[in-house]
C-alpha cells in the first residue's frame, strides 16, 4: 500500500507498528510500507568483531563522528546504481534527524566522509536503514561504534530489516514476524538514549566492552 502524505510523524507510527517505508527506485515517487515475514536483527551482545577488523581498529588513522553530517551519510547510502532512497525518503529522514529521532555514525579519513550508518530510534529500538563505504572496512568501523553506543544507551533491539550474508557474518540473525513484534513491543517500553554515551569512545574501550560480552 502507498501511504498518503507521508509525514515524519506517520513514519514514526509505522516503525512503532513494525513496518517501514521503501521506494522501488531513486526515480520512483511512490512509497510503500514493508512488513517482512522474516526480520533481520542483531542480538547486541553477539556482534562479531573479526581479528582483521580488530587490527584495523587498533591501527587507527580514522575518526568516528556521531551526527556530524547526517544528510551526507544518507546521500552516501543512496550513491549506488540501485537504491530505494528517493527524494521524499531523503527529506523525511532529514526531518526525523532534525526532530532528534534519526542519527548517524560516520567514519572520516583525513576529514573526508568515507563511510557510515544511519537509522531511527524509538524507545529502546534502533531501526538501521542503510550503510555505505567509500573505503575498505569503513562501514564495519561505523557498525562497531554504533553497537557499542546502542549498548551503552540502553537499547535492546537493533532492527536491520533484511538479513544479508554480510550482516550474517557480523552476527545478525533472522527471526519471524511474531517474534520481532514481541521484541519491538518490549523495546518500545524502554528509554534508550542514543546521545547519552557522549563522544565516540576510544578504540580500546570499544574492544574491551566487546570482550566482556563474548
Amino acid at each position: 500500500m502507498s501511504p498518503a502524505r507521508l509525514t515524519p510523524e506517520l513514519l514514526l507510527h509505522g516503525y512503532a507498528q513494525g513496518v517501514f517505508p521503501m521506494a522501488e527506485s531513486r526515480d520512483d515517487p511512490e512509497i510503500f510500507w514493508v512488513d517482512p515475514r522474516q526480520r533481520g536483527v542483531l542480538p547486541l551482545d553477539d556482534f562479531r568483531i573479526s581479528r582483521s577488523l580488530t587490527r584495523r581498529m587498533r591501527r587507527g588513522g580514522f575518526e568516528i563522528v556521531v551526527n556530524g553530517d547526517f544528510e551526507g551519510v544518507v546521500a552516501g547510502c543512496a550513491e549506488r546504481p540501485e537504491t530505494w532512497i528517493n527524494d521524499e525518503i531523503f527529506n523525511l529522514y532529514a526531518a526525523l534527524h532534525r526532530m532528534g529521532f534519526a542519527h548517524s555514525v560516520e567514519v572520516r579519513h583525513e576529514g573526508l566522509l568515507t563511510g557510515g550508518i544511519y537509522g531511527v530510534t524509538l524507545g529502546g529500538a534502533f531501526f538501521g536503514e542503510s550503510m555505505f563505504s567509500r573505503r575498505t572496512d569503513a562501514s564495519k568501523l561505523a557498525m562497531a561504534w554504533l553497537v557499542d553506543r546502542l549498548r551503552l544507551g540502553g537499547f535492546t533491539l537493533f532492527d536491520a530489516q533484511f538479513l544479508t550474508p554480510h550482516l550474517a557474518s557480523l552476527g545478525f540473525v533472522e527471526i519471524p514476524r511474531a517474534r520481532y513484534r514481541a521484541a519491538l513491543s518490549t523495546a518500545l517500553e524502554r528509554r534508550g538514549d542514543f546521545l547519552a554515551p557522549g563522544a565516540p569512545a576510544p578504540v580500546q574501550d570499544v574492544l574491551q566492552r566487546k570482550a566482556q560480552t563474548s
